[in-house]
This record gives structure tokens, sequence and C-alpha cells, in this order.
């Protein structure tokens, strides 16, 4: 399967943050999206980083002073792993583990077009593990 497949199931509405917005922005963004992560963007089409929830946690952790406050560009992570339409999804799973990352940007013709999650590819993965097996129950029974 491709990626392709999984945002034509999914969709591939993309939610971006402004490096210059606070921490705060970011997390109410996260919040009223129920996303784990956001493309930092400026233009909205371009990536300059991704900001999660684990960027968050962690910088808490680092800083006994409000963090809320910051600006998405200081805990963002600058180095981010993408992944294009026409990728399998195995690749990317490989590269999430690999990677430990948990949130792929999708980018088309060097322009974002959708997300993949760790929640995706888990998601396909069990319905491809379902169909296989109605199609093994089916194969024994007919005997």
């Amino acid at each position: 399967m491709k990626i392709q497949d999984l945002l034509t199931e999914k969709g591939s509405a993309v939610v971006t943050i402004s490096p210059s917005k606070t921490v705060l922005d970011a997390a109410m963004l996260m919040t009223e999206h129920n996303i784990g992560a956001l493309i930092v963007s400026d233009d909205k089409i371009h990536i300059d980083g991704l900001i999660s929830e684990r960027d968050i946690v962690r910088r808490l952790s680092q800083i006994a002073g409000p963090v809320v406050n910051e600006p998405v560009a200081s805990i963002m992570t600058s180095s981010v792993y993408i992944c294009r339409v026409e990728d399998d999804v195995e690749y990317v799973m490989e590269v999430m583990t690999d990677n430990k990352v948990r949130h792929v940007p999708v980018v088309c013709d060097g322009k974002v077009c959708g997300m993949i999650s760790i929640g995706d590819i888990v998601k396909n993965r069990i319905t491809e593990l379902q169909s296989d097996r109605e199609h093994l129950l089916k194969y024994i029974t007919a005997r």
C-alpha cells in the first residue's frame, strides 16, 4: 500500500503553526484538532519543523519556568523526516520505528500535502491483518 492510499482514507488536512507562536498556542491547536503534532511553517507550504506533545513534555522536564510562553521555534524538532505519496507504507513504518518518530509529514512537489501518524500506520496494519484473516478463514472453511 502507498502513502497516497492512506491519505485518501484519512484525508490530507494538515494543521500548521507559525514558529513565532507560543507553545501554549501549539498545545491549544493540538487539543482543538485532537492531534499529537503540528507542522511548523511560516507559509503553510514548506516545513520549518515539527512540534509534538513529546517536544513539549521534554521541554517541560528541562526547565522550571513557564514553557508555555516560549516560541514554538525554541522547542520544535527542526530535523524532520518526510515521506512522499508514492512511498510504501512499510517504508514509512520503518522510518518511524528506526528513528523513534510518531509523525511524518507528506510532501508533494516540495509542498506539505498531508501528515501520517503512527496511529494511521497501526490502523492500516490492523485492517490488512483482519482482511488476511478473513481470507484465510474463507479458504479453510471452503474445503
